[in-house]
């Protein structure tokens, strides 16, 4: 992060980042102001927790962190929670239109960690920073034609 972030700015985090554990160091380490959390967001943790998802708990404790950091950063909850139909269609991107409207609306910075959302928010004009997350490197397995067994002499 190259630029400098002043205390009275705003920024709006996604499911991505709080999901992934990367919101509360970020937020201790190099941010100061407002993070606007939507609920939206609260909605999908839960609904990930309530179906045994790790990771809709680890979001949540996430989120209670945050309380830690105060009064160097403030927290608001804005938004409302999504209707039935943007959680039907969340899949095809409804809630993250939701998250980059509050965005926008709040002149706030999105904080994401989800390539789709990250290059939407550009398209709209909404600031962003894009938290990369290290995708486990997947191990080639060697394939070798000239591999045989062994029979065993009896």
């Amino acid at each position: 992060m190259e630029k400098k972030h002043f205390k009275n700015q705003k920024y709006l985090s996604d499911t991505s980042v709080i999901a992934q554990g990367k919101l509360f160091r970020l937020l201790k380490d190099k941010l100061r102001g407002t993070i606007l959390i939507p609920n939206a967001v609260i909605a999908e943790l839960e609904n990930l927790a309530n179906r045994g998802q790790d990771v809709g708990f680890h979001g949540l404790e996430e989120i209670a962190k945050l309380h830690k950091l105060k009064p160097k950063i403030r927290i608001q909850f804005i938004g409302q929670r999504p209707s039935a139909h943007q959680i039907k269609f969340a899949k095809s991107g409804e809630i993250d239109a939701l998250i980059r409207h509050l965005a926008y609306q709040n002149h706030a910075i999105l904080i994401t960690a989800d390539k789709v959302q990250w290059k939407s928010a550009e398209a709209y004009g909404i600031k962003v920073i894009f938290i990369r997350t290290k995708i486990p490197e997947i191990k080639k397995k060697k394939f070798n034609l000239f591999r045989f067994k062994r029979k065993k002499n009896h």
